[in-house]
């Protein structure tokens, strides 16, 4: 079975294995950024064939409506960006009671805590804003009228793209063993795996 063990230290006989860093590492800062590059470009080609990209810039029912779609992509995805790392750090202080913190770099904004997880809670915890806000944006994408379909799809774009980073994380868990712990600072996840007694 997954670990599902939290803590809110790092219990003993615990050793470092890997730190996952895209800061420092710039290879796989690229690697993951052009993964969400990618993404967004299948995204946006997939849906061009059902609602053409120029009902976005449809002025047909004023400048009002055309200005108001405008400032809410603009708002949105602020907003989005909130809602993400908020889902992140909700997540985090469920399984260990620990207060997450945020944050924004030059680069991105991020949740972290100072909390060990366990390798279920952890992948959770990485997936949980990509699935959550996947299903509200992907309903209000085929509620609201065409003409806002973009505004929101744009959104849901960078949901699905922008969660290129979590991506790894989760694959990259997968493949350590069941009974690692994670800490995630925001900025940077170390990874800890039971030592084997000799």
């Amino acid at each position: 079975m997954i670990c599902m063990k939290n803590y809110e230290a790092l219990p003993d006989g615990y050793e470092k294995i890997c730190e996952i860093d895209l800061a420092k590492n710039k290879k796989l800062f690229w690697a993951v950024n052009l993964g969400a590059f990618a993404v967004m470009l299948v995204m946006i080609a997939a849906a061009l064939p059902f609602v053409p990209i120029a009902t976005l810039f449809d002025m047909s029912q004023g400048f009002t409506v055309y200005f108001l779609r405008a400032l809410a992509l603009l708002a949105g995805s602020v907003v989005y960006i909130i809602l993400h790392e908020l889902v992140h750090g909700i997540f985090m202080k469920r399984f260990s009671g620990v207060k997450p913190h945020y944050g924004f770099t030059l680069m991105y904004a991020y949740a972290g805590s100072t909390a060990y997880f366990g390798k279920k809670s952890y992948i959770i915890i990485s997936l949980a804003p990509v699935v959550i806000w996947g299903i509200v944006l992907g309903v209000l994408c085929a509620a609201l009228p065409e003409s806002w379909f973009w505004v929101v799809y744009f959104i849901q774009i960078a949901n699905i793209s922008g969660a290129a980073g979590d991506a790894y994380v989760t694959y990259k868990m997968l493949t350590l063993p069941k009974d690692i712990l994670v800490n995630d600072t925001g900025v940077a996840m170390t990874v800890y795996v039971k030592e084997e007694k000799s």
